[in-house]
């Protein structure tokens, strides 16, 4: 198979060298036989044969140097948002339907501590354990489109998946339990805009159905279904995401989390921006209510670390991080990585 390669790439040479470019001058043995030939430039190099002397290749042109053909010109990106990647927004985002793809931040930390750790609830329910402040946390979260520009118009079907995972790796007298894990399925249907709005475009609707549940049983279960709405904002490097939603009733005798809203309200508020090779996100929750006023804050900076991961920063305090710690006030600082977007 070598030998066969070499063959037809000499081959090849041997074509393209008869087709391509002057004809070759044969050595020239005399002046005489110089004299007979009428091209210029052959002439000059038959002499410059006769004599031994070394042809110098002429300088190339200012403009040529500083007018890069054609060919050698950078590729441009592609000018897509970060809200447009997320969510194919435009066609130069477009991808295929069942593209496995990030939906929220993928992330391990595998330090954190938490000022305030709530340990009753957990020790009450699983006796002998005593829970430690440190702690990992790590978080996946997927996506796939199932159905694009559905019945012809621009609207998408998107199915997702996130889990975080709250693990006492660091507790080994106890086994290093899984404090505590939620798993929340959604189903999102998106509708790009382009609508200009005090200063913000417009640049995507969406609405949904979201289970959120940490899959225990009593008394730690905790579970609740929510209509949602989510709205996407961009302007230059900063954007912002608003999340709505409202509670689907249960009956009282299977609601564990009855006063749930109390704490989460019914929405928050997701901001984040580039600044140079750094990322700074912020989310904000509160129940907006004057009597019994209850937020949660959580603060993020990524910063690069190596090709596949970024560093990853992040600090939480109030109400919600988990199921379990809905009705919890937490003071959490974390360090780890996290997965580039790919």
């Amino acid at each position: 198979m070598n030998r066969c390669l070499f063959f037809v790439g000499c081959l090849l040479a041997g074509i393209m060298g008869m087709l391509g470019g002057p004809e070759p001058v044969a050595a020239a043995k005399s002046y005489e036989s110089c004299v007979e030939i009428n091209d210029d430039a052959l002439r000059l190099r038959c002499y410059d044969e006769v004599t031994g002397r070394k042809t110098k290749q002429p300088d190339a042109p200012v403009s040529a140097l500083a007018t890069p053909p054609a060919s050698q010109a950078p590729v441009v990106t592609s000018g897509s948002s970060v809200l447009s990647r997320m969510w194919q927004l435009d066609n130069e985002s477009r991808r295929r339907r069942f593209a496995i793809m990030p939906h929220r931040q993928n992330y391990i930390l595998p330090y954190t501590y938490n000022f305030s750790q709530e340990k009753e609830t957990y020790e009450k329910a699983k006796p002998g354990t005593e829970l430690q402040n440190a702690e990992a946390k790590f978080q996946i979260s997927l996506k796939m489109k199932l159905w694009e520009d559905i019945f012809g118009t621009k609207m998408d079907l998107w199915a997702a998946y996130t889990q975080v995972s709250f693990w006492q790796v660091y507790n080994t007298e106890h086994s290093s339990p899984f404090r505590e894990t939620n798993y929340e399925p959604e189903l999102l249907l998106t509708y790009p805009t382009n609508i200009d709005l005090w200063g913000l475009k417009s640049r995507f609707v969406q609405i949904g159905i979201n289970h959120q549940s940490n899959g225990r049983g009593e008394p730690l279960s905790r579970s609740w279904n929510r209509f949602t709405a989510n709205f996407g904002f961009e302007r230059d490097a900063f954007n912002l995401i608003l999340k709505t939603w409202v509670r689907i009733p249960e009956r009282e005798s299977q609601d564990d989390n009855p006063d749930i809203t109390s704490y989460l309200g019914y929405g928050e508020i997701w901001a984040g921006t580039v600044w140079k090779d750094y990322s700074l996100g912020l989310m904000f929750r509160n129940n907006l209510r004057f009597d019994e006023n209850r937020s949660a804050l959580q603060c993020e900076v990524i910063f690069p670390l190596i090709e596949y991961l970024n560093g990853y920063i992040q600090y939480f305090i109030g109400y919600g991080e988990s199921l379990i710690d809905y009705n919890h006030f937490t003071n959490r600082i974390g360090l780890g990585v996290m997965v580039k977007d790919w």
